[in-house]
């Protein structure tokens, strides 16, 4: 197991990943915010080898699809272990199976994990998992898109990325998650700054006009009118949460 913990000694909120690369953590993760917070030890990550428990001599974690087809499913005899002892280091912690069958991620479902004491995550390969784990365990099944990944460490990042930002003390400016897109059913209205005119295009001239009222009116006109053309899924509150 890698643990990648706070240079202080403090855990915070915890990740624990269990996949058979632990080499990919804590990659894009150790950058920017999400990285400084991992050093300053709002939160901290382990990244589980599951064929740490694989069997024989040989460590399989995988075996051919009972009934026939392709690919190799991984076995519920070794991921049950794995993810016991995922429990043993990350007690309270929700089990997530990232799947592309999953329930969409949204961001009310990542504001829930971020004010909990962390996740654990099972990141996928080959063609799933065998589905008598995730009963035995009950993993909560997540999906990050419709589309299908080559693993699920990627979903796992994106996950912990857009949870850990939401931790208290990792964004300098707590105003400016409360505008971001998702956050009140909403895409985020347009931004501008510096210079006044680009290319022939020019900064909306309420932007520059001082009244905070007119300019909040603006934002939210906007914001609603984006939504409404981009993603008129989220006027009806049904397809992400």
């Amino acid at each position: 197991m890698a643990h990648f913990p706070s240079s202080d000694g403090r855990s915070g909120w915890r990740a624990s990943v269990l996949t058979l690369f632990p080499d990919m953590f804590p990659g894009p993760l150790s950058i920017s915010l999400v990285g400084q917070a991992l050093e300053a030890g709002l939160w901290s990550l382990d990244a589980i080898q599951i064929r740490d428990f694989g069997l024989g001599r040989h460590k399989q974690v995988d075996d051919t699809p009972t009934g026939g087809g392709a690919g190799m499913v991984l076995r519920a005899d070794v991921l049950g272990p794995a993810l016991d002892h995922a429990l043993a280091i990350n007690p309270g912690a929700p089990m997530i199976y990232l799947s592309p069958r999953g329930e969409p991620l949204g961001q009310a479902i990542v504001r829930d994990l971020a004010a909990g004491p962390g996740v654990t995550l099972l990141a996928g390969r080959f063609e799933g998992v065998d589905e008598r784990v995730i009963a035995a365990r009950g993993l909560r099944e997540i999906s990050i898109g419709d589309y299908v990944l080559s693993g699920g460490e990627l979903a796992a990042m994106v996950l912990i990325d857009a949870a850990v930002r939401l931790l208290p003390g990792v964004l300098g400016a707590a105003d400016s998650l409360t505008h971001e897109s998702f956050e009140h059913g909403l895409l985020e209205y347009p931004q501008y700054t510096k210079p006044r005119e680009w290319e022939g295009q020019t900064v909306p001239e309420v932007l520059l006009s001082g009244d905070h009222k007119k300019i909040a009116e603006w934002r939210d006109r906007e914001a609603r009118r984006l939504t409404l053309e981009r993603r008129p899924d989220l006027t009806t509150g049904k397809k992400y949460r």
